[in-house]
Formats: C-alpha cells, sequence, structure tokens
C-alpha cells in the first residue's frame, strides 16, 4: 500500500484527482481502486513543546531558569488537530511505501518530515519515502509531478535547515522575551515584550527610518538647466555640471546650495554659444521583467492596489486552491524550469478566454518566444508563479482576487512578448567653460512594455531623461538661448509602506553594517521567507508595536520605546541575516546543524546576560501596550486612506534679476 502525505487538504484532493477512480472518500483519507491512499496533515500537526513539558518549574517565569535549552527536543501534538494526526498514524503503520507531499519549501519538507519522525517510522520504511513535488494543482501538472518521483533522502539538509530554524526560533524568542518581559515588570511594564529574531529588527527598521524623518533638516538646493537650439531649430534642454572649484558650495551628494553661484552660472550662459563635446545614440533593448516570486507581487500589489502582505499572500491561497489558477505561491523563486516552456501554449489558450485586458494581451501572445525566465539552474523546489491551464476561470473572480491574478497573469504574459526597444541619447556640451550634459530614451518598439497601463508608461516627474534628443556631431556649434536655475528641496526618506516594508525586508542587504554578510546577502537571502513575512508585520500590528497613518507605516510610541531599550544587536538585521546564511548553508549542505545551533546558544547566553546588566530605569517610561485601529484592513482598496506623498518642491527662478552678490561672484567657478 503506498500512502501519500499531503501537506493540507486542498493538496490531498488535487493528488487524488490525477489518480485513477473510483474512489472512496472515509474521514481523514481518500482511498484508490488498487488499495493505495491519499491522506494529509492540517499544517503542522505538531509544534515545539513547552518549557513546562521539560520541567514544571518553567511554568513560571523566572530570570533563573534562564537560558532554558532542551537536550533533548520534544514535540507535541496540537490539540486541534489531534484526530487527524492519529488517522494518519494508523495508515503510516498499515502502508508498505510512503510519499512526502508536503510543500516544496522548507517549511512544508519538515511539516512531513516531523511526522514520519514522531511516528518512528522503522529505518527502511524512511529510507525508501519518496518525494512528491506540486507547484500546479492541476491534474495535469499533479499526473507530471507523481511520475517525477524522487527519493526523499535527497531532501533531509532542508529538513534540517528547517529544523535549526524552528529550534532557534524558540530557544531565541522564549528566553528572550521572557527576559526582557521579566525586566519590564520589575520597572512596572505590565504588557509581554516579545522579541524575535525577524520581527525585532523589522520593528527596529521602521523605528529607525522614524527617527531619521524627524531629525531630518531640508535644504535647499539648485539646478542649473541651459535651454539649447540647433541649426534645425529643435530646442532640447541640458544640465549644468558642476566642476570640482564648485565643491565649496556642495553638499556630500553633489548638489549646489548656492543660490548665487547657480544665478550666475545660469547668466553667464543666456546668449552663448554650445559646442557638442560628445554625441553617443544607442540602440537598446530592455527584456521582459521576470515572472513574480511572492514577493515581488506582494510589492508590486501593495503599490498598485494599496494591499497588505497578508491580503496578497491570502487572496494567492484562494487563487491556487480553491481556484487552481495560479502555480504554489509562497514562492522565493521567480525563474521557471525549462520543461514548463512547453505548457505556454495552453496556458496562453486559457488566458485568451479569461476575458478583460488579459484576454487581449493573451491573443497577442506569441507561445513559441522563450524569455530568460526559463533556466534550470535558478530553479530549487519551486517556480516563479505563473497561471495554470485553469486560467480561464478568471470571471468568477471576486474583485481582490481579479487584480491579483491579473497582475500574475500579465507578468508571464510579457515572456512572450519582444523586448522594449528605444534610442539612448547622450549628449555633453561645454558652454563658456562650463560642461552640460542632456539624456534621452526615444521608444522603437513598445514590446512588453504595451501591456501596461497607460498610467504605468507615463513619465516620472523626476526622471531628467527626455524623450527625444536631436542627432547631433561632435564640435557641432549650437546655441544657448537661455539659462534657468530651478530650486530644489531636499526630502526625508520616505516612511515605510507596505510595499517598500517589503522590499527592505526582501533588500536587506542596504540595512545591514557588516560588509561580509551585505556582500552574501546581496543576491540571496532577506529578513523572513515569502511564508512569513506577511505574518510578521501583521503580527507587529496586532501587538501594537507599528500603527498605520494612510499608507505609511510607523513605531508606535510603545514599539519606539521598547527599540531604544535593546541592545543594538536585536535590533538591527546583522544576526538574523547570518542565521538566514547559516540556514541556507544547511539546506545545501555546506553547513553543520550542530555548529549551527551551538553558535546560537552563546550568543543567547551573551544576549541575557545585557538583558540582566540592563538597569530597569530603561524600562521606566515604557507607555502601555497600544491597540492600532488599522491592524487589520478588510474590504476593497478604495477604502484606504491616501497618505503623505514624497514631493520635492521644484521652482524656476528668473535670471533676468540678480542680486548684488550674484554680481560680485562674476568670477564664480562653473
Amino acid at each position: 500500500m503506498i500512502l501519500y502525505i499531503a501537506e493540507k487538504p486542498s493538496l490531498a484532493r488535487a493528488i487524488a484527482a490525477a489518480l485513477p477512480s473510483p474512489q472512496k472518500k472515509e474521514e481523514g483519507c481518500i482511498w484508490l481502486p488498487n488499495g493505495d491512499c491519499v491522506s494529509w496533515c492540517i499544517g503542522h500537526l505538531l509544534e515545539q513543546a513547552e518549557p513546562h513539558q521539560y520541567n514544571p518549574a518553567y511554568k513560571s517565569w523566572n530570570l533563573d531558569h534562564l537560558p532554558i535549552i532542551p537536550t533533548d527536543w520534544q514535540w507535541q501534538e496540537k490539540a486541534n488537530t489531534k484526530k487527524q494526526l492519529g488517522i494518519l498514524k494508523k495508515l503510516i503503520k498499515k502502508a508498505t511505501v510512503l510519499v512526502h507531499a508536503g510543500d516544496p519549501d522548507r517549511e512544508g519538507q519538515l511539516l512531513v518530515d516531523e511526522v514520519l519522525h514522531y511516528t518512528k517510522v522503522p529505518a527502511q520504511k524512511l529510507k525508501n519515502t519518496q518525494r512528491l513535488l506540486v507547484n500546479d494543482l492541476t491534474p495535469s501538472a499533479v499526473k507530471q509531478a507523481l511520475s517525477n518521483l524522487r527519493s526523499n533522502n535527497e531532501f533531509a539538509a532542508l529538513s534540517r535547515s528547517a529544523l535549526g530554524r524552528a529550534r532557534a526560533d524558540w530557544l531565541f524568542g522564549l528566553n528572550l522575551t521572557r527576559a526582557y518581559t521579566i525586566r519590564g515588570r520589575q520597572a512596572g511594564y505590565q504588557g509581554v515584550l516579545s522579541i524575535g529574531r525577524v520581527q525585532t529588527p523589522v520593528l527596529g527598521l521602521v523605528a529607525a527610518r522614524d527617527k531619521e524623518r524627524e531629525a531630518f533638516v531640508p535644504k535647499d538646493f539648485y539646478q542649473v538647466w541651459a535651454s539649447i537650439q540647433t541649426t534645425q531649430d529643435a530646442i532640447f534642454q541640458a544640465k549644468w555640471l558642476p566642476s570640482e572649484a564648485c565643491q565649496p558650495y556642495m553638499d556630500d551628494e553633489n548638489r549646489v546650495l548656492s543660490l548665487p553661484l547657480a544665478q550666475n552660472v545660469a547668466n553667464r550662459i543666456t546668449n552663448k554659444p554650445a559646442i557638442v563635446i560628445e554625441a553617443n545614440y544607442k540602440q537598446k533593448k530592455q527584456p521582459a521583467p521576470l515572472p513574480y516570486s511572492l514577493s515581488a507581487l506582494q510589492i508590486d500589489a501593495a503599490k498598485a492596489f494599496s494591499l497588505s502582505a497578508q491580503q496578497v499572500l491570502d487572496t494567492c491561497q484562494a487563487l491556487y486552491e480553491r481556484h487552481q489558477i495560479i502555480t504554489y505561491p509562497r514562492s522565493d523563486c521567480r525563474y521557471l524550469p525549462t520543461q514548463q516552456h512547453k505548457d505556454a501554449a495552453a496556458i496562453i489558450a486559457a488566458l485568451t478566454r479569461s476575458g478583460g485586458d488579459i484576454q487581449q494581451g493573451a491573443e497577442n501572445a506569441d507561445a513559441s518566444r522563450k524569455s530568460k525566465a526559463w533556466n534550470d539552474k535558478q530553479v530549487t523546489a519551486h517556480h516563479a508563479i505563473i497561471p495554470t491551464t485553469q486560467a480561464h476561470k478568471a470571471a468568477s473572480l471576486s474583485k481582490t482576487e481579479a487584480l491579483v491574478f491579473n497582475l500574475i497573469a500579465r507578468q508571464y504574459l510579457m515572456q512572450f512578448y519582444p523586448e522594449y526597444d528605444y534610442l539612448a541619447s547622450y549628449i555633453k556640451l561645454e558652454i563658456e567653460g562650463g560642461l552640460f550634459e542632456a539624456k534621452g530614451n526615444t521608444p522603437i518598439a513598445l514590446g512588453w512594455k504595451a501591456l501596461l497601463p497607460n498610467k504605468n508608461k507615463s513619465k516620472d516627474p523626476e526622471d531628467e531623461n527626455q524623450n527625444e534628443l536631436p542627432k547631433l556631431s561632435k564640435n557641432e556649434e549650437l546655441w544657448c538661448i537661455q539659462g534657468q536655475v530651478q530650486e530644489k528641496v531636499t526630502t526625508p526618506p520616505a516612511a515605510f509602506t507596505d510595499a517598500t516594508l517589503l522590499a527592505a525586508m526582501t533588500g536587506i542587504s542596504r540595512f545591514v553594517t557588516d560588509k561580509d554578510i551585505r556582500a552574501i546577502l546581496k543576491e540571496t537571502d532577506g529578513l523572513g521567507t515569502e511564508a512569513t513575512r506577511a505574518s510578521i508585520i501583521e503580527l507587529l500590528f496586532k501587538r501594537g508595536f507599528l500603527m498605520r497613518q494612510g499608507k505609511q507605516i510607523h513605531a508606535s510610541q510603545t514599539g519606539r520605546a521598547f527599540i531604544d531599550c535593546l541592545p543594538k544587536q536585536l535590533v538591527t538585521p546583522d544576526m538574523t541575516a547570518k542565521w538566514e546564511s547559516a540556514l541556507n548553508s544547511i539546506s545545501l549542505g555546506e553547513a553543520s546543524y550542530q555548529e549551527f545551533m551551538t553558535n546560537l546558544e552563546g550568543n543567547l547566553n551573551q544576549l541575557l546576560s545585557a538583558s540582566r546588566d540592563m538597569p530597569t530605569s530603561a524600562l521606566h517610561n515604557l507607555p502601555p501596550p497600544t491597540k492600532n485601529p488599522f491592524a487589520k484592513r478588510k474590504g476593497s482598496t478604495n477604502k484606504r486612506t491616501t497618505g503623505t506623498r514624497k514631493t520635492t518642491r521644484t521652482k524656476s527662478i528668473s535670471t533676468k534679476t540678480t542680486s548684488s552678490n550674484t554680481k560680485r561672484r562674476s568670477k564664480a567657478p562653473s
């Protein structure tokens, strides 16, 4: 008897649908006509044992008990799924062959493996266990996966990595949460001061950004633009490039802070010849952006529709499980296996029957085209999120489901469109001894960009590229008809939003202070995982550490005060980034689980010592826990309020009236 153990009932039903009929459904399982069986977990059926199960004394929170580090780790059965675990125990004992059908990721691997070890499966049966990797719940895709079973032993390192993460999170979160909560109570604070290896650095990121914004002092700075006329009477704009001699009047980002200097340059170049010293024109092609990973999708959905990370994840789960019109959503990969390309025609055909803009985009797609997205070397346990051959069901989706699905479908269709073709132009001029430059991008063929809505094609006001520049030659003489000063104001770093906080978590290397770790993380790991980032952000809202103001996310008064009490190691991403890097190495078989745990325990002892040494006065003024009314958002996206937009104030300054300072600086450097 073969027993297929799926991660959840929806996956079990999809597996059963791809296997022979007639089938007999019983409580907790589905029997096949040949005597094989499909059963399932309901997420994790087991969880880490509570501290008091190791020692009854640990029921009370006491600093003298810390650190609590089990020598013989134990699982405990989750109360609400005990019945299903009991069914699985009997089926596992009866089965001759086991097929592990957890989701194709680190957590999915551990989820079934922990059940197999907990039920004490004999060594030989465990050795013969096979692995079924399902990314797409449609019958044809599941049948294909069933024909490509692998040995479960191939994924042992992935399971060890997940086990290391689970145990490390338990040790870190439990011990430090108890330590700081006890210290808080000693100072009169009655709430729980929870610490997490991901949640605390995320809170630290937001609190640090809030402080940076509050400390920001705006500065005026100035740009000089030259209106250039060609011999054919075409006019374009060129921007002044200040020379080294101007450094005393500039900030560390090479922005000119002196209005008299800028006005002097603008006056000097007005009605003066301009000599072309460089003119380059290159035809360039921009390939389509890759299909989505979960985080990339969450970021784009937040920007386009103001959906939270959790809303996008929940919607994707419905599209995957209930509607079966997208592939596995909790993916951190943006590439596709080359074998999958043969399904492109069927998927595109389904999209041509989906209705709306996507249908038109699908009708013009070329299924034979293969973009750089198809790359076996970049695909690990799972591939990018794409539509399935059931995509024609899109007409029955809810509003939010349709918004998210259309993003996924559009990104997939882009792979079957030509590259965006444009002419990149660059002109450098000399005017009265000063250098000026003009950049331009002229579209030749939109290619995949034709799928973007018109608002996405509109020009960014901060983009200095001009739509079209004239064809010029080196040493050609033109005429500057006017110099003009633009006054701008520096703006503070933008407050975090759902999109930018997710982007910060996925691109955490930008916030890591350790240069070696930053180099490691630049192309790989982020803060948290695809599956956990949304829930971590929501948890911080639930505990009152974060709050919303329109689209902006800020640390609450309690959250900021708590971060101020903690050692730097806990509030910066460096430590958890090192964890993710080590866990990734374990999953690839390049590092030892035991070494990881030993290092973690040593670090934990240091952090506990720091909590004991902290004076309770640091927690005296900690505000009580706050409830955030905007923590959970439901309903349509048009109910969201709009936050403050980042703006740069720009105005032109006439060069006709000049101050006495400007006249005195007539020989100022250009």
